[in-house]
């Protein structure tokens, strides 16, 4: 996947202060060790200065090799020494090295193995949570969680269906809790159907905000959005397009709106290649739409309703517009 170079830096930039933090910290315990134990830091000039003593003893001639071996040896004693002071004091072996977050790369995002320089994925990592905040910057993600959420705005009594809203929707509530809560790259995706202004985006920004607190990476945005950025993409005949795999390969997937999006056959064919890839691949996808399945059908192929049908749970949203609710009781 092909990142921008604003991405990438600040994905950089992430890995480097991990890096800096660590030395930081390292230098902190090492003038507290040292302070406590000045026996730790003789020790410490004593192996850095096994080098040159070794150089001294190339340049001076002699018995080169008998010098080298006794200066080897004289050298792992006292990393022995040392190690066994600081255990004996409370201290890890390896106190004064820093504490890398990711041991395989020293923070740096790559290694070697057999010769070659590798990214590492603590790397990859960061690059996809730079993308994912950067893609979801302009989502009210910070408006939208499960504590936020007003169960009292709906009708208590039946509908002319026999539902009630108040509990049927504290039941939806519960379940996307639930969901959020145990969300893995294995989830089922939802399909969560309604008129306008019942809590659709709501929820689904309440469960990307506990994923995303969960580690994983989430992608927010709107059908008319993603169309409009098709768009754009294919008038510049751009080669790399950061949205489409991002949106592609991210944990999780929220596409909002689906349906409000100018009805032609270039938005019908991306919208529908996009959720199908997801699908395909097992990958879970959140969709909000106003429309019915019939409708969903009629505009985006029986195939793909029939592949929602058996593989995302369908939530059904009840009662009156909500944020008219909420304006009156403003």
């Amino acid at each position: 996947m092909g990142y921008s170079s604003i991405i990438q830096k600040k994905a950089a930039d992430r890995l480097a202060q991990r890096r800096l933090e660590a030395r930081r910290n390292a230098d902190f315990r090492r003038e507290e060790i040292f302070a406590k134990l000045p026996r730790a830091a003789e020790l410490e000039k004593g192996i850095g200065n096994s080098g040159i003593r070794a150089a001294r003893a190339v340049v001076a001639g002699g018995n080169v090799a008998e010098e080298l071996e006794r200066l080897k040896n004289e050298n792992l004693a006292m990393q022995e020494e040392l190690k066994r002071l600081l255990v004996t004091n409370g201290y890890s072996a390896d106190a004064l090295e820093p504490d890398y977050t990711c041991k395989r790369c020293s923070d740096t995002g790559y290694y070697d193995e057999n010769g070659i320089t590798l990214m590492c994925g603590c790397l990859k990592q960061a690059l996809t949570e730079c993308a994912c905040e950067e893609l979801n910057r302009h989502a009210p993600l910070t408006l939208s969680t499960f504590d936020s959420f007003r169960i009292d705005l709906y009708p208590d009594e039946a509908d002319q269906n026999g539902i009630n809203p108040r509990q049927h929707m504290d039941r939806v509530v519960r379940y996307c809790k639930s969901y959020a809560h145990n969300f893995t790259t294995n989830s089922k995706s939802l399909l969560m159907c309604g008129a306008t202004g019942l809590g659709k985006t709501h929820l689904s920004l309440a469960v990307a905000n506990e994923v995303i607190r969960r580690g994983y990476g989430v992608i927010y945005v709107s059908a008319p959005a993603i169309i409009a950025h098709y768009e754009t993409q294919m008038r510049r005949r751009t080669e790399n397009d950061e949205l489409l795999d991002m949106a592609t390969d991210c944990d999780l997937l929220i596409i909002d709106d689906l349906g409000t999006e100018f009805n032609s056959q270039f938005s019908v064919s991306h919208i529908y290649n996009l959720i199908n890839s997801r699908l395909l691949s097992r990958k879970p996808v959140i969709i909000n739409t106003n429309l019915t399945m019939r409708e969903l059908e009629k505009t985006y192929s029986n195939r793909l309703v029939s592949r929602l049908n058996g593989e995302a749970e369908k939530l059904n949203f009840f009662g009156r517009d909500i944020r008219l609710a909420k304006k009156r009781l403003n």
